[in-house]
């Protein structure tokens, strides 16, 4: 594909007069970066220096929609501050706590290669802190890695700088991406937090009503889900307006994060409204921009734009059925 191409491809999907620079991303607050620890022991994640027991306090939970990651096996870990409550008076943006505290630990053909992690500095809404950890060769500890990493470990995974960290999760007034209302809607293992532990537990200023679940037969759902945690951080309607780097900040009307109050079936949801003629064409996948940019990978011609080198063929196979299927 030439870069012509790949240019026209993004301006279609992103309706921008220009192919902006979205790889260019604002730079962390130095303040706030020189506050986080320099190793991963001294978060507070761990209860010793086994690296496995998790500190008082330290919860595990999993989103039902994964965000690709070119494959990495993943965990994820979250602490609120003692007697602390989530306030979720807007189901879709919840606002966390000063104190909060989140990490995700990424591992690579068996090797535990990074560690991100999110602390909440202040009350704003961007009063975030980011920063990945490198792990050691001996695995006894990570080392803060501001400006990420290509290829850590030895391998072909490639760990973000900070700026980076920020410019995904700063599509959300939330800030936080997998801890949500629809992503804890299920049925997790026992040892995982869902929104149900979360009810029982009391940490939500609202409890949820109504139920939650995806809409559409199997292959829908798939999707709709897909996009919400692959897409949906940046392509909402939701997010906070930014007057800096781009670093990806879409101008257009596409919104494929779900919402809580667009459930009640498919063609509901702002992934149907927004896409439809857009960014697919129902019925007809080869003919739609979505399939072909997540279809590729390379500079200007591809999605997601950040934090992946591979195609998700799973993925692509999950968007291209419910393309196939729609009338």
């Amino acid at each position: 594909m030439t870069p012509g191409r790949a240019c026209l491809l993004l301006l279609a999907l992103s309706l921008t007069s220009s192919c902006s620079r979205y790889w260019v991303c604002d730079e962390p607050n130095p303040a706030h970066q020189a506050a986080l620890p320099a190793k991963l022991s001294e978060t507070g994640l761990y209860a010793s220096s086994s690296r496995d027991e998790l500190a008082p306090g330290v919860r595990e939970f999993r989103p039902q929609f994964p965000l690709w990651s070119d494959g990495a096996a993943k965990r994820r870990f979250i602490r609120l501050p003692a007697g602390a409550r989530i306030d979720t008076s807007d189901m879709d943006s919840w606002r966390f706590p000063i104190g909060t505290e989140l990490w995700k630990e990424f591992s690579v053909a068996g090797t535990r290669v990074e560690t991100r992690f999110l602390r909440k500095i202040d009350a704003g809404d961007d009063d975030w802190s980011a920063i990945a950890y490198v792990w050691s060769a001996d695995g006894t500890d990570a080392l803060a890695a501001p400006t990420g990493a290509v290829d850590a470990r030895g391998t072909a995974h490639d760990v973000p700088s900070a700026a980076e960290c920020r410019a995904c999760h700063g599509g959300r007034k939330s800030f936080v991406l997998g801890f949500s209302a629809i992503q804890l809607a299920y049925a997790a293992d026992a040892q995982l937090w869902n929104l149900d532990g979360l009810r029982s537990e009391h940490v939500l200023t609202v409890a949820p009503t109504g139920d939650l679940a995806v809409p559409g037969n199997e292959t829908e759902r798939a999707a709709l889900g897909y996009l919400h945690a692959n897409c949906g951080h940046c392509h909402n309607s939701a997010r906070p307006e930014h007057t800096g780097a781009r670093c990806f900040n879409p101008q257009n009307r596409l919104d494929f994060w779900l919402g809580s109050a667009h459930l009640d079936s498919v063609s509901a949801t702002g992934a149907y409204t927004s896409g439809r003629g857009l960014a697919f064409e129902p019925g007809s996948p080869d003919d739609s921009r979505m399939i072909e940019l997540t279809s590729n990978r390379g500079f200007l011609a591809q999605m997601p734009p950040l934090g992946t080198e591979l195609v998700d063929d799973t993925g692509v196979g999950k968007l291209r059925a419910w393309i196939a299927q729609m009338r």
